[in-house]
């Protein structure tokens, strides 16, 4: 995981470098300072290296190894007028500081020839190419730089939409924001990556990491950067961003003062302050009242401590919906200490009994998370505050919870909705995108 356990190391290896200086920009309202202008208060040295590795070596390993990276940055950057310079050789800067739902400003200036990037979360990379260079061109680098360079051949992000640069000479600035691993990035105040998923270069099977540093990466030829500011993103507002995007698309199914157009058990849930609520000490389905094939549902949900619910997926409106309907999608505190010992496939975001989420992306317990989960087909994604934690063929499970099989998984229709579980579970925000049929359906 991200280095959560390192920055005490971090206070006596940093590198302070005497340099004529004039001052720093101040920060936009929101923001605050990641370069001072003066030293590297606040960073430390790192190459290319999976930062999992380093928390993972013992702290007399861990100080060393940052010593040594720190010995060969020296050789390699200065502070020249306010203004961060590398040569294009040796490790890495890195921030002290982790982040996980923020907005980067960030001005660059770099010479013919070089190639370098910004790591985000501990990972490469929003890319800066040299777009004048034919023996890159093979690597789109003419494409123009702030892709997602390291996202799979042909993903989302991984080449710009529009050639942004600016000439040599000039300076460049990024705005980036990542909402999870939701990353758009504009360049020269032209959007450039529209709120792609970053891949997690460094297991692409798992999310990207929840937290992680901004890296500063170099190589290839002398790069200049400067105004570096930082804005963390509240779960609110990364809430109400992550629902903006495409949101005319979707269509609400809940009036937020009643349960008009809902159905089952209906006594046993709710209106409160505009989310719907599993009465304490009651459950059941309650289902929106029409039928879904493929669809994308968007939820936002706020889980009390040890809060036990489900998303009843294609349900046929009774019966157990993990086993009668395609699956039930956990909602869950699955850091509650009375979960400690569930398998893997009860834990929050997870096809119940079928296939296991990734976990550590919920925002803490109390707090509204915001999840989008799309059915197409025999396939499930459920998107938990900007991380895909599970991504399914349900037809391809073969190995059931207990061994018990789940004869609806295979259903290609039914409702959506919730299952309570006795917990006063909240939802809101609910709103449904149908999608069209797939070519096997279409096909019957």
């Amino acid at each position: 995981m991200p280095l959560r356990n390192i920055s005490g190391c971090f206070a006596v290896l940093v590198l302070t470098l005497s340099t004529t200086l004039t001052p720093a920009a101040e920060p936009p309202e929101g923001f605050r300072s990641l370069f001072n202008g003066t030293d590297l208060n606040g960073w430390h040295a790192m190459p290319h290296f999976d930062p999992r590795k380093l928390a993972a070596m013992s702290d007399d390993e861990r100080t060393a190894k940052l010593a040594e990276w720190m010995e060969d940055a020296k050789q390699h950057w200065t502070v020249e007028n306010g203004e961060l310079v590398n040569d294009g050789h040796g490790a890495y800067l890195v921030t002290n500081d982790e982040f996980q739902d923020y907005e980067l400003l960030i001005e660059y200036k770099t010479v013919p020839r070089a190639d370098s990037g910004i790591y985000l979360k501990g990972t490469p990379q929003v890319q800066i190419w040299d777009f004048t260079d034919p023996s890159k061109f093979k690597l789109d680098s003419h494409l123009g730089s702030g892709g997602l360079w390291n996202n799979s051949a042909g993903a989302p992000g991984k080449n710009p939409f529009v050639l942004a640069d600016r000439s040599f000479g000039e300076w460049n600035s990024f705005r980036i924001r990542q909402l999870g691993a939701r990353t758009s990035v504009w360049l020269n105040d032209m959007l450039v990556v529209d709120h792609a998923i970053m891949e997690n270069y460094w297991d692409r099977s798992a999310p990207l990491f929840r937290k992680g540093s901004v890296e500063l990466q170099t190589h290839g030829g002398e790069i200049r950067w400067r105004n570096i500011f930082v804005r963390e993103i509240s779960g609110e507002e990364a809430n109400d961003l992550l629902a903006a995007h495409q949101a005319q698309a979707f269509q609400s199914v809940f009036n937020g003062e009643d349960l008009s157009g809902w159905s089952g058990a209906l006594d046993n849930y709710e209106v409160v302050d505009g989310a719907i609520r599993c009465k304490e000490g009651h459950g059941g389905l309650l289902l929106v009242d029409k039928e879904y094939s493929n669809f994308v549902a968007r939820v936002e949900f706020r889980l009390p401590p040890g809060g036990n619910n489900g998303l009843a997926i294609r349900s046929p409106g009774e019966g157990d919906v993990a086993y009668s309907g395609m699956c039930e999608l956990q909602v869950l505190d699955s850091e509650h200490e009375k979960y400690a010992k569930l398998d893997a496939r009860q834990y929050h975001g997870s096809a119940y009994g079928m296939v296991a989420a990734h976990r550590g992306y919920l925002r803490p317990t109390g707090e509204w998370n915001f999840q989008e989960v799309t059915v197409d087909g025999s396939t499930i994604k459920v998107e938990l505050n900007g991380n895909v934690i599970l991504n399914a063929d349900l037809s391809k499970v073969t190995e059931f919870m207990a061994e018990r099989p789940h004869p609806g998984k295979d259903r290609t229709s039914g409702y959506f909705g919730f299952a309570g579980h006795n917990d006063p579970v909240e939802f809101r925000a609910v709103q449904i995108k149908e999608l069209a049929p797939t070519v096997v359906e279409a096909a019957k």
